[in-house]
């Protein structure tokens, strides 16, 4: 299977432009010969959760708004499938951040919404501390499920950024089946985090490929410009590196997942069949009634 990841610089709240973007990108994936097309978790709308700004809540929008429905235009004219990821007015007062599946049918196959949500956070940014970025949590309601979709034949999951840091997502996608995991990010600290290692990690602890598409150029913050730190990235069932993109450049970064590949690494480590389930309740046990102490 062949899976292409965009990485694009996206401007704040410059919807069309964003998207004009993804449109050309998508084009020469499709040209390479894309099945599947993923896109950086902000790219319509640039990474706005950089700032505390209720204004922000307008670029909220429908899954047949503007950004969509490009991408099923898009999905249709190349006949293959985009991970496209937008903050989602669901038709109520709420909005989640909502990673979109669609077909060449022009059709939503399915939708995951992130489910773990960033608040104000701490970061070292040119060795300063530096806090409000990445201000999530007061727009975005948190997801709940782990869907699992199937494409060609391939059992997919998708997971959202911030998701990634805690193994449960990933295994609750491995454990409904999932073969490959894609993931949308908007990061700007792909150098002095464990980047690579936390996303190989995940790759082998699932037996599964990985993939990582991260937006490059600068968005706006409080006293700062921050620079997304790009190096789209991804890993195979061992946990091998496959390729990497710049941190400053935009690319189409072209990846050929292998059936044979996987069932060897499947058939070499078996994770699946040497966990203990039965010894992990802690794992799903409410904070409140965790005895820490």
């Amino acid at each position: 299977m062949k899976v292409a990841l965009i990485q694009m610089a996206s401007k704040v709240s410059e919807i069309a432009a964003n998207v004009s973007i993804a449109e050309r990108l998508i084009d020469q994936a499709a040209a390479e010969g894309a099945e599947i097309v993923l896109l950086p978790e902000y790219w319509s709308t640039g990474f706005f959760p950089a700032s505390r700004d209720y204004s922000k809540y307008g670029l909220a929008a429908p899954d047949d708004g503007l950004a969509i429905t490009a991408m099923k235009s898009k999905a249709a004219e190349h006949g293959l499938h985009i991970v496209a990821t937008i903050f989602e007015r669901d038709g109520t007062d709420l909005c989640y951040q909502t990673a979109m599946l669609v077909t060449p049918n022009q059709t939503i196959m399915g939708k995951y919404r992130k489910t773990h949500i960033a608040g104000e956070r701490h970061v070292l940014i040119d060795d300063k501390v530096v806090t409000d970025i990445g201000i999530e949590s007061i727009y975005f309601r948190t997801g709940a499920k782990f869907p699992v979709f199937t494409i060609g034949g391939w059992r997919v999951g998708i997971m959202l950024c911030y998701d990634t840091y805690f193994p449960e997502a990933a295994r609750c996608l491995a454990l409904g089946g999932a073969e490959v995991i894609l993931i949308p990010f908007g990061i700007h600290d792909t150098k002095k985090t464990i980047w690579r290692e936390l996303l190989a990690t995940r790759a082998f602890e699932n037996i599964a490929y990985i993939a990582a598409a991260n937006s490059i150029g600068s968005v706006p913050a409080p006293d700062m410009d921050i620079i997304m730190g790009g190096r789209s990235i991804a890993f195979d069932p061992l946990g091998d590196l496959m390729r990497i993109a710049s941190h400053d450049e935009e690319e189409v970064l072209m990846l050929d997942f292998d059936r044979d590949h996987l069932l060897y690494a499947r058939r070499l480590h078996f994770m699946f069949r040497d966990r203990r389930p039965e010894t992990y309740g802690i794992i799903s046990t409410t904070t409140d009634d965790i005895i820490r102490g």
